[in-house]
């Protein structure tokens, strides 16, 4: 798979590149033709730095941020954000007037929760939800209600990759679009026209990883 790579440069950031692997893989909930590899955006201190600038720039200063709730292990991602917010002057309504870098939990049943010790890092705090990517809008979805049930004030949402440009009523702000990627196709399962030709799966694929098939 590694082989077949591609680098696509961000159009704004010649710093940034986003590696795509062309092929036949399943989501949670949509079949694609690119596997976005983020590795090294998410893990590589440069990158994920570079990543977090460019996001801090879709947030005017007025904006108030007191909780940056991470998805897909963008962890790294989220604590360079919360740190270029603060120095762009951002607010913190935190009592030491700092940016929280939280991560919710998944439970048997497949919820998104805040454990007791978290949630009041979420109740009642202006929140930013960044994830790596977003191709059917639901995992974004689900957080948002997850958000919501734990008294968050939703005040943005971020994502390395989206293919689409709303959610719920929000803007998604994102480094790299849908047409930034030349060719990229995003199917329900019983539309995907490879399974319709019988070509198998490539990998399984979320905002973690892949796993080859």
């Amino acid at each position: 798979m590694e082989e077949k790579a591609i680098k696509i440069q961000s159009p704004t950031n010649n710093n940034i590149n986003l590696t795509i692997i062309p092929g036949h893989f399943a989501t949670n909930h949509s079949h694609i033709n690119y596997y976005m590899d983020m590795t090294f955006i998410k893990t590589r201190q440069s990158e994920a730095r570079a990543i977090a600038k460019e996001l801090k720039n879709k947030y005017v200063v007025s904006t108030p941020v007191d909780t940056i709730i991470c998805m897909d292990g963008c962890e790294v991602i989220g604590a360079y954000l919360a740190d270029e917010l603060v120095n762009a002057g951002n607010i913190s309504y935190n009592k030491h007037e700092t940016i929280y870098v939280v991560t919710p939990e998944f439970n048997l049943n497949g919820q998104m929760i805040f454990r007791d010790n978290l949630s009041k890092e979420v109740r009642g705090k202006h929140c930013i939800l960044l994830l790596a990517s977003a191709t059917t809008g639901k995992t974004i979805r689900k957080s948002i209600e997850c958000i919501q049930y734990y008294g968050g004030i939703i005040e943005g949402i971020a994502a390395i990759f989206s293919a689409t440009e709303e959610e719920s009523g929000y803007k998604v702000d994102t480094v790299f679009r849908e047409k930034d990627l030349p060719g990229y196709k995003t199917y329900l399962p019983q539309e995907c026209p490879y399974c319709k030709q019988n070509i198998k799966l490539d990998a399984m694929v979320n905002g973690y990883g892949y796993s080859k098939l």
